[in-house]
């Protein structure tokens, strides 16, 4: 673990980070903007994941990936790796200032060297409205790369003064999500507003995970796209495929 990893920024800094946020805030759609069917995904030939990897007890060295998967069989057709270097601490509320360029990189490098293969939608591993300032990584890429973004947390994000009470957020989920395709929607305590929902994606996996709006789409085009990814476990593909891609590159190269 590194110095720089250990800084922990002061509060000028995310003073700064969070009028940025705010500031790219102002670019941010939230209604479906998509090049297929939005009510049936007819036309969803492309879903792109990506995701971050670490080896184990290094908080600097990572490994992004992204993943280009084709419709309806999820077959992968494109994936890239970056070994990065990662110079700022996690901080919450902050994740994209830390893992947002080289997820970016990638994207770039696809619309350059295989264009033919560019996803139509991207489901990043992380929040997008469900975020203290309603701007999280899934949005934050979605604006700079211009392109429809989904987040999906596999944890929840407290935020306080509308989601403090985890025990009774829990509870509501065990009495509302009994099968695939059943979700419960996350309404901020004090503003009212809608976050994102508790999906539950999977029969067998009791657990939900957590959708929000990242960019150009809907909630409930991203719960569907997100259902028709995620056919056997309780991630969608793109990003477990993105997941389990790094990790093994990780295993299979020494990363300096």
């Amino acid at each position: 673990m590194s110095s720089d990893y250990n800084h922990d920024p002061s509060e000028d800094q995310r003073s700064l980070w969070s009028q940025e946020q705010n500031d790219l805030k102002k670019q941010l759609v939230l209604e479906d903007a998509v090049s297929f069917d939005a009510a049936t995904l007819t036309g969803l030939k492309y879903v792109g994941g990506v995701d971050l990897s670490f080896p184990l007890g290094d908080h600097e060295n990572a490994v992004a990936c992204l993943i280009v998967m084709k419709m309806p069989d999820l077959q992968i057709v494109y994936k890239e790796f970056l070994h990065t270097k990662l110079h700022l601490p996690y901080i919450s509320g902050f994740l994209a200032f830390r893992e947002v360029e080289p997820l970016l990189k990638l994207i770039n490098q696809l619309k350059s060297n295989k264009p033919e293969f560019y996803p139509q939608v991207i489901l990043v591993d992380g929040n997008g409205l469900l975020h203290p300032r309603r701007f999280g990584i899934a949005s934050h890429l979605g604006v700079l790369c211009q392109t429809p973004t989904v987040g999906v947390a596999k944890n929840f994000l407290v935020i306080p003064s509308e989601f403090d009470d985890m025990g009774s957020l829990k509870g509501k989920f065990k009495e509302s999500l009994f099968r695939k395709g059943d979700d419960y929607k996350l309404v901020g305590a004090a503003s009212g507003a809608v976050y994102g929902t508790a999906l539950r994606t999977s029969n067998t996996a009791t657990n939900p995970v957590f959708v929000s709006q990242g960019h150009l789409v809907s909630l409930e085009t991203a719960i569907k796209i997100v259902l028709n990814t995620s056919p056997l476990y309780r991630i969608p593909e793109p990003i477990r495929a993105a997941d389990l891609e790094s990790r093994a590159y990780i295993r299979s190269n020494v990363l300096l």
